[in-house]
């Protein structure tokens, strides 16, 4: 019995301790299963996240008008090219400000985004999904398309202790 406590111990301390440290990160114990996630492309053309082919799937839901969304997006573009997880993970930005694809272009172009392409959720269906209470907020996608984890807030995405804690992930 003692072993179990201790292995049991030794395992959670080695589990929180490779958790990167952002206090709006939230691992949930058991992930959350949804039905029928689909979201827009820039053609107006259904993505389904069951036909999607990576490995683990970020969706960041953003709007332009918000200024925290301003600030991490050049990192989430980053870390899409990362060498470190470029091939392991595939990021969906969503923009749920239900503005027009001229107006998010320009947004991507004014912040130099070069490796993503935007996504749309129309008519918010998905942040209502999600139970989104704000924006940005990214969530984490398993192999079997189950959220395992979300980031309520914005965060630098070029964190070593992130990227690493993806890597491990995979």
């Amino acid at each position: 019995m003692r072993i179990l406590i201790l292995f049991t111990f030794l395992i959670t301390n080695t589990l929180a301790n490779e958790l990167p440290d952002f206090k709006n990160l939230v691992v949930h114990k058991i992930p959350k299963i949804y039905d029928n996630i689909i979201f827009l492309d820039d053609a107006d053309e259904e993505i389904n996240i069951q036909n999607l082919d990576s490995q683990l799937i970020i969706l960041n839901f953003w709007a332009t008008w918000c200024e925290p969304c301003k600030e991490e997006m050049p990192s989430l573009n980053r870390l899409q090219a990362n060498k470190k997880v470029k091939n392991l993970i595939k990021i969906y930005p969503i923009n749920i400000g239900k503005e027009n694809l001229n107006k998010v272009n320009s947004f991507f172009i004014e912040l130099g985004i070069d490796n993503l392409k935007p996504y749309f959720d129309n008519p918010s269906t998905l942040a209502k999904t999600f139970s989104l209470r704000g924006v940005p907020t990214t969530i984490f996608l398993n192999s079997n398309r189950e959220e395992f984890a979300r980031i309520i807030g914005s965060i630098n995405f070029d964190d070593e202790n992130f990227i690493n804690w993806l890597k491990n992930l995979i």
